[in-house]
């Protein structure tokens, strides 16, 4: 079966959204965000604040991609509840989570606030809003509270008492470039691409030439690598310890839609580097598919495989494929896709599984949960793929 290919990327798009369409309206206000393998809900008091964002940025892509109203009004329907729920007017921050729509943790995330600079950046695309200036306050907000110019980068964490984390990461910092790119392609100001530019050189090349020369996750406050934060729990969902593929071939992505913006050799070769030393290091070849996590040494440190490392890995492939012509990156993309279509993608029901086993059995039977999947990662590398193919609609 031939992946890389337009038509096949557009219906998978479409079979990913089936699941969710019907179901994900929550008529009380914002998303559902908890659903079992066959669609039905669980919790649905709760939500979380990068599942209400990127349930917007999904609707808002498919609107632009299938030009369908009842995406756009879906879309509509999160924005209104970002901005009246999650957003705290008085305080000027937003709930990281909401129990029956009343602010449960708020706790102020970097890693939400480039959710919520995405969000804005898709419905501007798409023509729900008309005005960059919320694109240009959540920078404000992100420049005030988070930005460590010393150090080039973003530190992570507030709590509701108003204290900065001395923990200091990559995630936030990967994400905030990605919704930095996003913001200058549907605003054309200099300033988001600037802050993209400058966060993958000071991620992907300061940083990581202080750790083998692959992207670490976990830095002190003075952004020195931290090798042994959460060692004994290297499968925490948002800050596991070792090096994580996925964030290596997810940076590759990104330096890939830099490159497009602000074409520097570099940004291929360090996308090459980054992807290749991956793959060696994290595919299955036994089971198939990459793991999640290997140590400095190598060696596997947690042998799960997640639907979003093989997502964001099959788009940086597609995207180094063109870049380069290298027959092996299609060959990989290929590989990636074959295993996820045999693996990962639930022909019963739609969308993804989220997590298996090293050898593919299920470990659950919730395929999105608040926070953790809501297929934005497989829908976001399928329309970057498309992008990387000239498909007009994602221009």
């Amino acid at each position: 079966m031939n992946f890389y290919n337009r038509d096949f990327l557009i219906q998978h798009c479409q079979s990913i959204l089936d699941f969710y369409t019907d179901r994900v309206v929550d008529e009380s206000g914002g998303y559902h965000q908890n659903y079992l393998d066959d669609g039905s809900l669980f919790d649905t008091h709760f939500k979380q604040l990068v599942s209400s964002t990127r349930i917007i940025v999904n609707y808002a892509q498919a609107a632009m991609l299938y030009d369908r109203e009842d995406y756009r009004r879906i879309a509509r329907h999160g924005l209104a509840y970002l901005e009246q729920v999650h957003w705290q007017a008085d305080s000027r921050t937003y709930a990281w989570t909401l129990n029956n729509h009343q602010p449960l943790d708020t706790t102020q995330q970097a890693y939400g606030y480039a959710f919520v600079l995405l969000a804005y950046a898709a419905v501007r695309k798409a023509g729900l809003i008309d005005s960059d200036q919320p694109l240009l306050d959540t920078y404000e907000l992100l420049e005030s509270r988070f930005w460590q110019a010393e150090y080039g980068l973003y530190a992570d964490e507030i709590s509701a008492a108003g204290v900065l984390s001395p923990y200091r990461g990559q995630n936030a910092n990967m994400h905030l470039c990605e919704a930095m790119l996003a913001a200058f392609e549907v605003t054309d100001n200099d300033l988001f691409l600037q802050r993209a530019a400058l966060l993958a050189r000071n991620i992907a090349v300061r940083q990581a030439n202080f750790t083998q020369g692959l992207v670490w996750e976990h830095y002190k406050t003075d952004f020195q690598p931290d090798w042994d934060y959460n060692k004994d729990d290297p499968k925490n969902l948002y800050r596991p310890w070792g090096f994580q593929p996925g964030h290596q071939t997810e940076w590759s992505k990104l330096l890939l839609i830099l490159h497009r913006h602000a074409p520097q050799d570099w940004l291929i070769e360090r996308a090459g580097e980054l992807f290749d030393r991956a793959f060696d290091k994290a595919w299955d070849h036994q089971h198939g598919g990459l793991v999640y996590g290997f140590d400095p040494d190598g060696n596997w440190c947690d042998d799960d495989k997640y639907f979003w490392v093989q997502a964001e890995s099959f788009a940086a492939a597609a995207m180094l494929y063109r870049q380069t012509g290298q027959d092996k990156y299609l060959e990989q993309y290929q590989a990636l896709w074959q295993y996820s279509w045999q693996h990962m993608v639930d022909h019963q029901y739609g969308a993804w599984f989220r997590l298996l086993s090293r050898d593919n059995s299920k470990t659950s039977d919730q395929k999105s949960a608040a926070g953790a999947k809501c297929d934005y990662h497989t829908l976001g590398a399928c329309m970057e793929v498309l992008r990387d193919l000239g498909h007009p609609a994602l221009k």
